[in-house]
């Protein structure tokens, strides 16, 4: 928890301790389904709770707005930034069956009401046009994510940035944004987490900005 407020200091008790919770929940689900690895799972406040609010610092939700955790696996990016944008829906989708479980249970153990969990693919989401924002963890390319997320985002802008992709990823993005097409290419932002971060886990990571 210590980590999480030497970043995010302003913390209202509530998102304190909701924070606070989520290392005993995840242990315990953990034992039942296995959903981290055990590394992970023994730095899970850095490698994956402040791993997803790196995109708080590139992005501040607006209250109201929607946002879309594409292959959310056990909840990230989505848990964590629910719990820091409380006046946000997240929809959180993964394909598989027992990562969602966890999701939903996590969700329910800690009040959150703004988070919504759903099994099923990409492909197979029927809620075209109602997101400000797509985000991604390491599922797949960014050409890819692309193709699967511009259906799924709103055509008014509300945000300092135009609605979009904002993904989390590693290592050299070069070749991935070559990939991207048209203007793809033009309105992606690259955003290096060692400038938000100071842990050298953070030091090949990124979130990336790709305009819908």
């Amino acid at each position: 928890m210590e980590l999480i407020q030497k970043y995010f200091p302003e913390l209202t008790p509530e998102q304190r301790t909701r924070f606070g919770q989520l290392e005993p929940l995840y242990r315990e689900w953990n034992e039942k389904i296995n959903v981290i690895s055990r590394l992970d799972i023994e730095n899970l406040m850095e490698r994956h709770v402040l791993h997803s609010l790196a995109i708080a610092k590139v992005l501040q939700f607006q209250p109201g707005s929607s946002v879309l955790d594409l292959g959310t696996g056990g909840g990230f990016p989505g848990i964590p930034l629910a719990i820091l944008f409380p006046e946000t829906q997240f929809v959180l989708v993964d394909g598989t069956g027992k990562k969602i479980r966890v999701v939903q249970e996590v969700a329910q153990a800690l009040g959150l009401d703004n988070v919504t969990a759903i099994h099923g693919r990409a492909e197979e989401i029927k809620m075209n046009g109602q997101f400000d924002f797509v985000l991604s963890r390491g599922v797949a390319s960014l050409e890819k994510l692309l193709g699967w997320s511009q259906r799924f985002l709103k055509k008014k802008h509300t945000h300092v940035l135009p609605n979009g992709i904002l993904a989390l990823k590693g290592g050299n993005l070069s070749p991935e944004i070559r990939e991207l097409p048209g203007k793809g290419k033009e309105y992606t932002e690259v955003f290096p987490i060692r400038n938000m971060f100071r842990e050298a886990f953070f030091d090949e990571k990124s979130v990336v900005y790709v305009q819908g």
